[in-house]
């Protein structure tokens, strides 16, 4: 009789609120069990939030998500959180130094919900979970079934980046991408600021990079590989102001979010260079933003070794070390084009010079003086994993973007590595093989090849080398993203099934399981947000794939 009345219980606070079961919470927790309570906890508007000094930000952050999720105004009690503790009703946000910067566990009882962490994080973490199980509609009281819930991620890096310089985005949806990785508990954003097409941050050393590097004359219509290429001739582009990426950066820290920024070099400098001539391998020529991708070998787009050049690295670097509290930055260094350099006289008597033996140290040479740089000013390097080809110092991060092989190379040498392969981390390749599908770089990348990835492969831990593997990322190139209906397009549900990957541990992924709670709770979580997103993702999976 106990038993039913429990069942029947759970059945009216699951469909008689809207509210969700702990089961549907993505990503997956690691631990969750259910305690002997015999009535719910009830938020209202009168409900408190208690909290320790260190989450004040947090608990207005909760407050203001659960008002725009059901209507209801909570108040928050900047008090002694832990002396009311035993004696009053309500919601509390607790410092625990026992739990690490993003373990969380949640306790809900009759009388009060209990978040606790060691850090921002854990407690935006509990956050997210205690929203999920939380109804999105208007209502007067919420009925939470008692729960415990105990839970901290897999990986220590989990990250998105977003590409804004082949296409920019405002401000409002650069908030609106961090909001969608904080429900899904990433900790990183990775902003790509500059590259051939665009210079997307203000800069006060460089103003030209702004007025000239920052637009382009026009922009490609179609796929780069058409023949003949079709441009669409309007000037495109534009940048965020010091005071808009501080903006952004506040309230990403809100959320627990680190933002890295990447300044792409040697290669992928063409806007700078249009920008600063003097920079290029050709301080004489003309030069243009690109207005077409894939430029890799096809045009000079590499900085050139001069005083100019390292002055110029020098200002931008300092300049962005010090508007971004982020302690990593990251700086490029893929597809650097080596036959500009070749075929450059001055480029080969420095390099000479220098004792610089080819290219590829002179590559390396470019990435270790601006690391240098940056680890005097308290931040580490960040770069692709081409700038494991040659002789680096393994302080530096990569970010493998290849094969396991890359990952295996580089982790050999004794480097930290995020592992990021295109194939199936590159959210601008196609989810599906449909020829109608919206247009895309190329690839095929389904969701099921998302979530069965295991960004510790099989040939990593062979070798025992798992422990080098610091965590993964997908990339989000934005060529053919023209607008933010795209990217969410392109983005979702992938994102979802990464975010599991990231958190969860191996033993706990079910792709069926969170087929069933990508219904249920994210996918009706699009939909609050006025998202859009990939709807056919069941018709297309792994046996798919072109052979």
């Amino acid at each position: 009789m106990k038993k039913t009345y429990s069942l029947l219980f759970g059945l009216l606070i699951a469909f008689g609120t809207g509210a969700q079961s702990a089961n549907q919470i993505i990503p997956k927790p690691n631990f969750i069990s259910y305690p002997h309570v015999p009535t719910p906890f009830l938020i209202q508007a009168s409900t408190l939030i208690y909290f320790d000094p260190a989450f004040a930000n947090q608990a207005t952050y909760l407050s203001e998500a659960i008002l725009q999720q059901t209507g209801l105004s909570l108040i928050n009690n900047l008090s002694n959180a832990n002396s009311f503790l035993q004696k009053e009703k309500g919601i509390y946000l607790l410092m625990n130094n026992r739990l690490t910067n993003e373990k969380y566990s949640i306790t809900i009882q009759s009388e009060k919900i209990v978040i606790e962490s060691a850090g921002i994080r854990g407690i935006i973490n509990g956050i997210q979970s205690l929203l999920q199980l939380i109804p999105m509609k208007k209502l007067e009281k919420i009925s939470l079934e008692p729960v415990y819930i105990e839970d901290e991620p897999r990986f220590a890096y989990r990250g998105m980046h977003l590409d804004v310089v082949r296409h920019i985005f405002p401000v409002s949806y650069i908030k609106k991408y961090i909001d969608y990785l904080t429900f899904h508990k990433f900790n990183t954003f990775h902003w790509h600021l500059t590259d051939d097409q665009g210079w997307r941050m203000e800069m006060e050393s460089y103003p030209k990079l702004n007025t000239i590097g920052a637009y382009r004359n026009e922009t490609l219509i179609g796929h780069f590989k058409d023949q003949p290429a079709r441009y669409d001739g309007q000037q495109y582009g534009g940048y965020y102001t010091k005071a808009e990426i501080k903006d952004i950066i506040d309230y990403a820290t809100v959320r627990g979010i680190t933002i890295i920024p990447e300044i792409d070099i040697p290669g992928h400098s063409r806007a700078a260079i249009a920008a600063y001539p003097e920079l290029s391998t050709r301080p004489d020529s003309n030069w243009k933003v690109a207005t077409t991708w894939g430029m890799y070998n096809r045009q000079n787009n590499v900085l050139a070794p001069t005083k100019a050049s390292f002055e110029f690295l020098d200002k931008v670097f300092t300049e962005l070390a010090d508007l971004f509290p982020s302690p990593y930055i990251h700086v490029g260094g893929d597809e650097c084009s080596k036959i500009w350099w070749k075929q450059d006289p001055a480029t080969q008597a420095f390099m000479k010079a220098n004792g610089i033996k080819n290219e590829t140290a002179l590559q390396t040479y470019f990435i270790e003086y601006v690391a240098k740089l940056l680890k005097s000013k308290g931040k580490q390097t960040i770069g692709w994993h081409e700038i494991n080809e040659g002789d680096l110092d393994t302080s530096t991060i990569v970010m493998n973007r290849g094969t396991d092989k890359q990952a295996i190379e580089a982790a050999s040498k004794g480097f930290s590595v995020i592992n990021t392969p295109g194939k199936p981390f590159y959210f601008d390749h196609y989810q599906s093989q449909d020829p109608k599908d919206s247009l895309a770089i190329h690839g095929y990348n389904p969701l099921e090849a998302v979530y069965k990835y295991n960004p510790i492969p099989k040939s990593i831990s062979e070798k025992g080398l798992q422990n080098k593997i610091i965590g993964g990322q997908a990339n989000v190139w934005t060529e053919y993203m023209e607008n933010e209906k795209k990217v969410d397009y392109m983005i979702f549900p992938r994102m979802t099934a990464l975010s599991e990957v990231l958190w969860s541990k191996p033993e706990m992924l079910n792709y069926s399981d969170f087929l069933k709670r990508l219904n249920s709770n994210a996918i009706p979580r699009y939909e609050f947000w006025k998202s859009s997103w990939f709807k056919n993702y069941l018709i297309w999976d792994l046996s798919k794939a072109p052979k």
